[in-house]
This record gives C-alpha cells, structure tokens and sequence, in this order.
C-alpha cells in the first residue's frame, strides 16, 4: 500500500505540469482569435489597454470550459506515452502493480478537472458574459462609433431606427445617413443627409448627432399628412438607456442559473425551439465537465499502446478523439435544438460513446491484448467521413 501511495503522488506531479502547459497554450491559441476585434479596438477606437486587458480576462470562462477537459485528456496522454517509453509501465508491472491500480491518481485527477470545468459552467460563464456586456456597454458609452456598423440597421436608441452607409472612425463622421424617428406620438418621421457627426456628452449615455445637407420626411398616422423639409443642418439626440435596459432584460442562456433554466424549461407554454434550447443548456453545463473522465479514460490505453508505433501517433489520436467528441457534441445541439431527439442524448451521447471507448480500450490494454494504432486512425477516418455527410445532409 505504501508502494502504491508513491506511485500515485508520483502520477499526479507528472501529470500536473503538462496540464498547466496545456491549459495556458490553448486559453492563449483561443485568445488569440480575438486578437484581431481588440487590436481594432485599441489602434481605430483608443480603447485603454486596461480595458482590453479585462475584456480577456472577462472572456476566459468561455475558453476554459472546453480547454480543461481537453488539458485533461493531453496531460494523462503526454504523461502515460513518457511512462511508456521509458519503460517505466514495465518496471511498475514487474512490481506487482496492474493497471487498474494506477486509475485512482488518473480518476482523482479528472475529477479535479471535472470540479473546475462544472464551476466555470455552472457560474463562470454567467459572471463572465454580465462582465462582458458591462464592459462593452462603458466603452461603448465612451466611444458610440463602435457600436456603429457599416451598412447595418441599429435600434439600440430609444424610439428610433438608425442606418449609415459609411463610418469613418478618425473624423467621428457619418457618411449617407438614414433615420426612422417615432420618438414623436402618431408621427414617423424619417430623415435623410449626407453626412453626419458625432458628439459625445461626458458622463451620459446620450450622444448628440448633427446632420447635414438633407432632408426630413413627416407622415401623421392619426390626420394622414405629410410634410417634406429641406435643412443644411439638423440636430438629434441618441439616448443609449435603452441599450443599457435591453442588455440587463436579455439574458443569455448561458447566462442563467441552474434555478432559472429549471423555471424557464418548467414554464414554457409550448415545446419549441426556445424550449429545446434551454434544456441543451441545462444538460451541457454537466455534460461537458463529465467529459474530464471519458477523455480521461480513453487517454490511458492511448499513451501505453502508442510506444509500439511513433509517438507522435497517441498525441495525434488523442487531438483527434477530442474533436470527435466535439463534432457529436455540435451534432447533438443541433438536432437537440429542433426536438429530433432528446436533448439529453444529445448532450450526454458523446460522454457514453468515447467513455465506453476508453474503457474497451483500457480492458484490452490491461489483459495484455493489443491495440492496433493503424486500426484505429482508419476507424476514426470512417467515422468522421459518416458524421460529415450526416451532419451536411
């Protein structure tokens, strides 16, 4: 036993190490999509390097809830493949210790994985995107241009629908303005100018916006008239409060606590896609964190077979399995969400096909029968093959 209670210690340091890497290298090649959306932040916008530095952070829990399983399964593959090949699984045997008896460091150290991915599921998304919205909402407040798109219809201000062909950040102008006013009871009123520009009001979620070289159009719903005027220059006040009540009354899904997503799927009057969705979520938000043990697992008979073929091959494996496990979770939220199936089995699925994997493989390699390498990457070729067209058609 005491024998034992080294062998674990000693898996769990070796493992450790290679998790940390993992996790800090992949929540980075994920930041690093986002690279692009904040450099145009803080070259275009002038956004402070404070804020973008915290929009990172606030964006993590989102990244770390498919990056600690797939640390998990690496750091349990990098670990078992370098006991492989420096013959130290035989030198372990040789000392009376199967392979069952190194499970408990592996289960204890995806359990650890699963606790940290079902608080990140559970709360760090919910805390994340609120951080988020509030962050987006005061750089917005400070700089309206961003919130402005080319060729793109906006209906944050209160009472009205606001349209601009062009957008030039530097001169905070407007170029080709069109605007639909019904701020004004019975009457719509839609204007038309060249350009505009930009006035920001300090410490208000108001910007005030001047118009010029156009055109007003008045139509009274009530008396039926109409009235044209021409103007060189016009002045509008943009109210941002409705963007703020709108970002406090839209909660996403992921948002939500488990109490909210239970009331929400309890009282929805019909079982539509709203419906579906909120159910995918309630199940994803364990489904994922319970995916540590099936990647886990499967990791195990991975390192030790891979020492017959290149190393590089289990690594190669391993990357591959997890994308497997996430296009049948991308399939199962799909056909989830309009009500094809269940959505628990769409959810939970992928967790019983690579775990019940990982534990064939795991008896075979622990009765001393060969996994064939080759074998496998054909299987697994065929099989993305089937969900590719299944998941096209």
């Amino acid at each position: 036993m005491k024998i034992n209670t080294i062998v674990n210690r000693y898996l769990l340091r070796e493992m450790i190490p290679p998790f940390v890497m993992n996790t800090v290298f992949f929540t980075f090649v994920f930041l690093m999509a986002e690279m692009l959306k904040i450099t145009d932040l803080i070259v275009n916008y002038g956004v402070s390097l404070l804020k973008v530095l915290l929009m990172l952070f606030y964006s993590t829990p989102f990244f770390l809830v498919f990056v600690i399983p797939m640390s998990i399964m690496l750091a349990v593959l990098l670990t078992f493949l370098r006991l492989s090949a420096d013959n130290e699984i035989i030198a372990l045997k040789t000392g009376g210790l199967n392979l069952y008896r190194l499970l408990p460091p592996v289960l204890l150290f995806c359990f650890i994985g699963c606790a940290l991915t079902l608080l990140m599921s559970i709360y760090g998304l919910s805390w994340s995107r609120t951080s988020v919205n509030k962050l987006m909402l005061n750089i917005i407040s400070s700089n309206l241009d961003i919130g402005l798109k080319d060729r793109t219809f906006n209906d944050s201000f209160a009472g009205m629908m606001l349209y601009v062909n062009e957008v030039d950040i530097k001169n905070d102008v407007l170029m080709d303005v069109f605007i639909e006013d019904k701020r004004t009871k019975d009457i719509v009123s839609t204007v038309v100018a060249s350009r505009g520009k930009l006035f920001s009001n300090p410490g208000a979620l108001v910007y005030h916006l001047r118009l010029y070289k156009g055109v007003i159009n008045q139509v009274g719903l009530e008396d039926r008239t109409a009235n044209t005027i021409k103007f060189d220059t016009y002045d509008l006040t943009l109210d941002l409060n409705k963007a703020v009540t709108n970002m406090g009354s839209r909660r996403h899904r992921s948002e939500m606590s488990l109490s909210d997503l239970r009331r929400h799927i309890k009282n929805a009057p019909q079982k539509n896609q709203k419906y579906y969705k909120s159910l995918l979520e309630f199940h994803k938000k364990f489904s994922i964190p319970f995916a540590c043990f099936a990647v886990g697992l499967l990791a195990i008979p991975l390192g030790i077979q891979s020492k017959s073929a290149r190393r590089s091959t289990g690594l190669v494996l391993g990357l591959i399995f997890f994308l497997i496990y996430y296009l049948l979770l991308s399939i199962g939220m799909v056909w989830g969400e309009t009500g094809d199936y269940p959505p628990v089995v769409g959810m939970w699925a992928p967790n019983i096909i690579i775990g019940g994997l990982g534990i064939y493989l795991l008896i075979r390699t622990a009765n001393e029968q060969p996994i064939h390498i080759g074998f496998l990457l054909t299987f697994v070729q065929r099989l993305t093959t089937r969900l590719h067209r299944k998941f096209s058609s």
